[in-house]
């Protein structure tokens, strides 16, 4: 045997510890990525969907006739904003429950047909705030961030002017079933009012 370091090749093998070591990281890494992919799965299953909601909200004619401030909302099981809206929805259910009256009134159901109109809903979420006398105070459309919503709606339950009722977001287009071509003259959206 040559004993000279000179003339001797390096090894271009990783030892065995080297391999041990990678390995262990490899299933370190495993391990870990096992667990993000479990806790955000059961993080998501633990959010509030929108058929949850639906279920926790008040009936329409409970909340017409209880005393408290309103917020309606138009939605649709397929529309991706409502969905996403959801869980920060709950939260603020939660948050104001004992102060106001949380409606869901689904778009796809022709029960709601004469609120559809009433409301004018072509977009969703479409958003109705009522004060304790059932009037409606505003009316918002699309996602609208907490914070937003929050100032609504503590401005609706101090019967205080909504600070953001022109507030507007993501909508879902949903489609009228019915089809108004002749306006009233008296309607605020009519372009061709005439102001008196």
């Amino acid at each position: 045997m040559n004993k000279n370091p000179i003339h001797s090749t390096p090894s271009t093998e990783p030892s065995d510890l080297a391999k041990r070591i990678r390995n262990l990281l490899i299933i370190i890494a495993a391990i870990i990525l096992s667990l993000s992919v479990f806790l955000g799965i059961r993080s998501e299953a633990t959010s509030t969907s929108l058929p949850q909601l639906v279920e926790e909200s008040i009936p329409l004619d409970t909340a017409l006739n209880n005393g408290k401030p309103t917020l309606m909302e138009f939605y649709a099981n397929w529309c991706t904003s409502c969905q996403t809206m959801a869980p920060e929805l709950s939260e603020i259910k939660h948050k104001y429950s004992e102060q106001l009256n949380f409606v869901m009134l689904n778009v796809d159901n022709s029960k709601w047909l004469p609120e559809l109109l009433k409301y004018r809903v072509d977009g969703i979420p479409h958003f109705v705030y009522l004060n304790q006398k059932a009037e409606t105070i505003a009316q918002t459309i699309g996602e609208i961030p907490r914070p937003i919503l929050e100032a609504n709606l503590e401005a609706l339950i101090a019967e205080n002017p909504l600070p953001y009722t022109q507030a507007s977001g993501q909508v879902s287009a949903f489609n009228s079933p019915l089809n108004i071509d002749n306006p009233s003259s008296s309607d605020p959206r009519s372009h061709g009012a005439q102001v008196q």
